[in-house]
């Protein structure tokens, strides 16, 4: 990419934002941050018992990602949100309007699979399909690309790279 930008690595759980996200920092040269550390305890203790977050648990963490999008602004970096809704999205590009999203997508088999073998992660696999029903992919005024999430980190890592160089050009 010609301009740093920060990039919002977004998707439904298990889809490997926290896996891909630090990937694609380093392939870019620029700071990671790992969305899921941006949470009160509130939120990471409702997800934990299985209870999926309203509205009102999200604004102060999507406020949260997006201050320290802000403060990246310029200097380019990465950071991973589920940023499920366009109203989400939108919350975060009122903090940071340059950032650019990527997409990470998959068959729900897939990511099931791939949820159910992960350790010590506070997202249940009885969220999925409430991720799923929430979900809006980006729309064509959104500044963003999808790709898709077969294949190892590293081959995502390449597809999302020149992905974000082809919407950059």
């Amino acid at each position: 990419m010609s301009t740093p930008h920060v990039v919002v690595v977004m998707g439904v759980a298990g889809t490997g934002k926290t896996t891909i996200g630090p990937l694609l920092a380093t392939a870019l040269g620029v700071p990671y941050a790992e969305g899921d550390d941006f949470h009160p305890e509130s939120n990471i203790a409702k997800m934990s018992a299985g209870t999926p977050l309203d509205d009102s648990d999200r604004w102060p963490w999507l406020d949260a990602i997006g201050q320290w999008a802000h403060g990246r602004a310029g200097l380019g970096g990465v950071v991973s949100s589920s940023a499920l809704k366009r109203v989400y999205r939108d919350r975060l590009r009122s903090e940071a309007p340059d950032a650019v999203f990527l997409h990470l997508t998959g068959d729900r088999a897939l990511i099931e699979g791939r949820m159910s073998a992960r350790k010590g992660h506070f997202m249940p696999t009885a969220l999925l399909d409430s991720q799923f029903a929430t979900l809006q992919p980006l729309e064509a005024d959104e500044a963003g690309v999808e790709v898709d999430v077969t294949g190892t980190p590293e081959e995502i890592t390449e597809r999302a790279v020149a992905a974000l160089r082809r919407l950059a050009s």
